[in-house]
């Protein structure tokens, strides 16, 4: 029996909650990019040092124990989202500064470690609700969507319109949006003070280093000892290998001038495709990969799902050989390859799910999760290097060469029948 009333005191906290997890989310992976190129860092340099904020996500399993175990989830979120607030404070306060880049990147690690702690005590504290159901799910699925519309969209915008309004002050306009953030997380801290509910049954614990050290081997033991792990740890590792190398190099594509081989976007025009065309079309991708799978099953779709996540990628050889000016064509390509990163996705975290299921603790789930991290971090350092050194239109072709990939480690995840446990 559905809990209405619970679902309503629900509604007080968890879709904010959720908001502001994915807008810091979306700033650390988006606007971090789309800052550093206007700001005329080298497309090399700036994958670079985004790719080292997925660190924290990478260290996970070391880390984690001690947010389980030192105090509850109420507790944890209010912390963290006073250090975002602060960490994010700080990027606004340097991006002025001559030593914009040191500042403006140390401040946003920091920014990413408490990101990653608010994410995994925001995640503990909803699943521990009695109320959560279908419509629970719907929401937060909402909520974060909002997050990315307001991220990648009306922030850009935004941002564009400043470097207008004040004559092209680009360094000014970003610190202003950055302060903005900043506002919108200390009212999420403020609400959040007051409307978060308790959770005071969590035990305080004695942990140390060793001991998570010790725990983290042998749930690395465990899981190395899953059958057909080695297939298990190449879908993880490669089954995304063509959207890590796309992921923060295609923003730099379509924000780059015509003569350096981009399309030349201005921040309202990205902002207004990528906040709007491509939210829709990676909310469709993802509904329609996750009902498709828990519908049919995890590989009854798997070749289409295949297909549809590495194909859109053709859209992005098309747009660097063509660089049509006209917007309504981009935004269709860029409709069609967020729909098909929209079912990858599904799918991957569907697999993810059913491979770490039977572990006796999270642990496994953890560690699946930080080889996702990984998966995206290192081809992302590469990224830009690569492309500087082909150039867009050979570096795309390079991305569908890399697509061999996907459909490799989906073929031996369907022969090994992986997160299917047979009796």
């Amino acid at each position: 029996m559905i809990d209405r009333n619970g679902f309503v005191a629900m509604l007080r906290w968890f879709p904010s909650l959720f908001f502001t997890k994915g807008l810091v989310q979306v700033v650390l992976t988006t606007l971090s990019v789309i800052v550093y190129k206007q700001l005329q860092l080298d497309n090399s340099a700036i994958t670079f040092y985004v790719a080292w904020l997925y660190l924290p996500w990478v260290i996970k399993p070391l880390w984690k124990p001690f947010v389980d175990r030192l105090n509850n989830c109420r507790w944890w979120i209010l912390v963290t989202e006073l250090l975002l607030g602060a960490g994010l404070g700080g990027v606004a306060f340097t991006i002025p500064s001559p030593l914009w880049l040191q500042g403006t990147f140390l401040l946003l690690w920091l920014t990413a470690f408490a990101s990653a702690t608010h994410n995994e005590a925001v995640d503990n504290l909803f699943k521990k609700q009695p109320s959560v159901n279908s419509r629970a799910f719907l929401v937060k699925t909402l909520s974060q969507k909002m997050a990315k519309v307001v991220g990648q969209g009306v922030l850009v915008m935004l941002a564009g319109n400043m470097q207008v309004l004040y004559r092209n002050n680009i360094r000014y306009s970003w610190s202003l949006v950055f302060y903005i953030v900043v506002g919108l997380v200390l009212a999420a801290f403020l609400w959040h003070a007051f409307q978060l509910p308790n959770d005071n049954n969590i035990q305080r614990q004695r942990v140390s280093f060793q001991q998570v050290w010790d725990e983290f081997l042998i749930s690395w033991r465990t899981f190395m000892g899953k059958p057909s792990v080695a297939v298990i740890l190449l879908f993880l590792l490669l089954f995304r290998l063509p959207e890590a190398l796309l992921g923060r190099t295609s923003i730099l594509f379509l924000l780059d001038s015509m003569h350096r081989g981009g399309l030349g976007l201005s921040p309202q025009e990205y902002g207004l495709v990528m906040g709007t065309v491509g939210v829709v079309g990676l909310t469709v991708g993802t509904v329609v990969g996750h009902r498709i799978v828990r519908r049919d099953g995890l590989y009854s779709w798997v070749w289409l799902i295949a297909i549809a996540t590495t194909m859109p990628h053709l859209g992005y050889v098309y747009l660097s050989y063509a660089l049509p000016a006209n917007l309504l064509v981009i935004s269709l390509c860029l409709f069609v390859e967020q729909v098909g990163y929209g079912l990858g996705f599904s799918f991957y975290l569907q697999l993810l799910s059913q491979v770490s299921s039977h572990s006796v603790s999270d642990s496994h789930r953890t560690l699946c999760k930080s080889l996702m991290a990984l998966s995206l971090m290192v081809p992302t350092m590469a990224a830009g290097a690569l492309q500087t050194a082909l150039g867009y239109r050979h570096f795309f072709l390079l991305v569908l060469l890399s697509c061999g990939t996907t459909f490799l480690t989906a073929f031996m995840a369907k022969k090994r029948s992986l997160g299917v446990h047979k009796k």
